[in-house]
């Protein structure tokens, strides 16, 4: 995205969402794990995902990454709605954006660094996720225009309810849910979640609940959702003010129809279900317009934009905080505190390994060192 565009809002929030997976929930997680009483039972609730249906501040996170992916498609990819023709670099670039998302979830979460064929998995990561989510939100916003893009967005909200009904006769078992038996079917011994046993078999694991495949169709739908959030805000014709208060008038539409769908589809992140997609969208464009307001229309960013270390190498955080263990960094340096700070040592390491990787952000984002796929 030209620099000279960017909305200082976007990589702010995008930081924030980054910030809360990568360096306060590892904190909050620590913390709760030595502190077990009943008093931390609310924030524990809030940063525990639920365990089928209903949506809680941690379920946020994935939905507002890929959001927020979707939001910069309109700044990134502006020339071509004002005339210029995409041509093979474009596709090009797309695919390689792709290949290199779904190259590195294998590495986060597909175990491709186990080296083991067997225990690979293809589709199981946000990262894929959002591969899939922006390749169709982009190509619908350059090739289908505004109305296109709004009909295209449409028809895969509308087909993945039509599969739930038609096929999987609303069955919201999170085993035997159409969503699940796709999943099965299509990427068998290779799904996440699989048992393998010593003797070479393999089974399902029961308590793994999420699917990918048909799921894409309402990735793309939060992906496009975003897209449309930054289509709004770059619009213009209207004052900064005035969007903001309609992007903030939006989420909670969306939000009311996401509630007003769970009576029928209950809300249910592990599949991403109608009601969920719609209802963290909301949340997504509540939370960009608060930020949208205070940062670029107030001018109020004092303290906020130590955010874009995480917001403006957001891959690059998330691969790093997901993969990379620091803990023999910060136990060779630290092991003196164990005897001084009791059963807390192990929250003093986990707050060593969130400053290494927040000091290694920090000196990217100021050497101008970004990771962009």
């Amino acid at each position: 995205m030209d620099q000279r565009q960017r909305l200082a809002s976007l990589d702010i929030l995008r930081g924030m969402d980054l910030f809360l997976l990568l360096v306060a929930g590892p904190l909050i997680h620590k913390f709760l794990e030595i502190n077990t009483s009943p008093i931390w039972d609310g924030v524990r609730r809030q940063v525990t995902h639920v365990s089928w249906e209903g949506f809680v501040l941690w379920d946020i996170i994935m939905p507002l990454f890929m959001f927020m992916s979707g939001a910069t498609i309109p700044f990134s990819m502006a020339k071509y709605r004002e005339g210029e023709r995409p041509g093979k670099s474009f596709y090009l670039k797309l695919l390689k954006r792709f290949a290199l998302l779904f190259f590195l979830g294998w590495i986060v979460q597909g175990n491709l660094l186990k080296l083991d064929f067997k225990l690979f998995h293809p589709f199981a990561n946000t990262l894929q996720a959002i591969a899939v989510g922006y390749v169709f939100a982009a190509l619908a916003f350059v090739k289908l225009g505004k109305r296109g893009s709004w009909i295209f967005g449409t028809a895969c909200f509308a087909a993945y309810i039509l599969v739930f009904v038609i096929f999987g006769h609303m069955n919201l078992d999170p085993q035997g849910n159409i969503a699940m038996v796709i999943d099965k079917a299509v990427l068998g011994s290779h799904r996440d979640g699989v048992i393998w046993n010593p003797d070479g078999t393999w089974s399902w694991n029961e308590g793994y609940q999420y699917t990918w495949i048909l799921s894409s169709l309402n990735f793309i739908v939060t992906v496009m959702l975003g897209c449309y959030a930054g289509a709004m805000l770059k619009d213009p014709t209207r004052q900064k003010k005035y969007k903001g208060f309609v992007l903030a008038a939006t989420g909670v539409t969306l939000i009311l129809f996401g509630i007003g769908l769970d009576a029928w589809f209950p809300c249910i992140k592990k599949i991403w279900s109608s009601s969920m997609t719609l209802y963290s969208a909301g949340w997504c464009c509540l939370a960009l317009a608060i930020v949208y307001l205070i940062v670029d229309v107030w001018g109020k960013s004092k303290g906020l934009n130590w955010f874009k270390y995480f917001g403006m190498n957001s891959i690059a955080a998330y691969c790093i905080g997901e993969v990379v263990d620091f803990s023999s960094v910060s136990k060779s340096l630290l092991h003196g505190f164990e005897h001084i700070t009791g059963a807390y040592y192990p929250l003093v390491i986990t707050f060593a390994n969130v400053m290494i990787l927040f000091l290694i952000l920090r000196v990217m984002y100021k050497k101008g060192i970004f990771l962009k796929v």
